[in-house]
């Protein structure tokens, strides 16, 4: 790389944050998934010290990861052939998942965070599982022409994962990112998505994470009460599956900041959803 595109700062720097966990993940000889790839992004930047609570929080991020995996699985046994990784950041799913023949999987993120992507999984000669295409854009500006240019087909279903992203935009943003997934998303189409309710950013042991994130840019901005309601609002039938359902499912401890015998009131959302109507006329902007 002739300029430095690490991922120090900003959203993209909580990309690496993840990347840490499930690289420790991978290392376990009972490992809930493989993830091979997630080391190198790690050894590029270099291991970033995080609060408490991040670490807390690894548990939730390893049964996120697990539980998006096996989505992605059912969504494709179901007929999506097709996926859009909204803000992809260091994923390496189109890399590390068995796809159907056929399957395209898009990926959308910041110039800056792909090109780093692409120079590492360069260096360690990593191969997609599928067809593979990345498209660069800001998700508060306008993509989907972009993400139409790159060949993406609106007329079959889709599965859409909108993970680690959208407590750091601001409430507009999220509506009109619905609305845009909504516009190009057949009947039959899947979306999966993660985010948080008030009181989980109320908790005392977020308040050095959420410290952090201001300093480097990364602040969170909005929250969701009723993510069931709020998706039936843009078209979609949701589902919400506790962290508490998830570790019983796997075998792990339930993921301390998740734990409503700890946190009360207090919700990391995972949300899976399904699209049964055809998908309204796009918006102008």
């Amino acid at each position: 790389m002739t300029t430095d595109t690490r991922p120090t700062s900003g959203v993209s720097r909580t990309a690496v944050i993840v990347a840490q966990a499930r690289a420790t993940e991978d290392a376990r000889p009972d490992r809930l998934f493989a993830d091979p790839y997630a080391q190198s992004f790690v050894d590029a930047v270099g291991w970033i010290q995080v609060a408490e609570a991040g670490r807390l929080n690894q548990g939730h991020f390893v049964l996120r990861t697990r539980y998006f995996d096996d989505w992605f699985r059912a969504a494709a046994q179901a007929g999506c052939r097709q996926a859009v990784l909204v803000a992809a950041g260091l994923d390496t799913r189109a890399f590390r998942l068995e796809w159907p023949d056929g399957f395209r999987v898009f990926e959308i993120d910041l110039p800056g965070l792909m090109a780093f992507k692409e120079a590492v999984l360069g260096v360690r000669g990593a191969e997609p599982s599928c067809e593979r295409t990345a498209v660069h854009a800001d998700l508060r500006e306008e993509w989907t022409a972009d993400l139409l240019a790159a060949g993406f087909d609106a007329s079959v279903p889709t599965a859409w994962l909108v993970e680690g992203l959208m407590m750091y935009l601001e409430p507009a943003d999220n509506d009109r990112l619905a609305r845009r997934i909504g516009s190009l998303s057949a009947p039959g189409s899947r979306l999966a998505i993660e985010h948080v309710n008030h009181a989980y950013t109320e908790l005392p042991q977020l308040r050095a994470v959420h410290e952090r994130l201001r300093k480097v840019g990364a602040a969170w901005r909005s929250t969701l009460e009723d993510p069931r309601g709020w998706l039936a609002g843009h078209g979609w039938t949701a589902t919400v599956t506790p962290q508490s359902e998830l570790a019983a499912r796997h075998g792990r401890p339930v993921p301390e900041l998740t734990d409503p015998e700890r946190v009360g009131d207090a919700r990391m959302w995972l949300v899976e959803a399904v699209r049964e109507t055809p998908a309204p006329i796009p918006e102008s902007t």
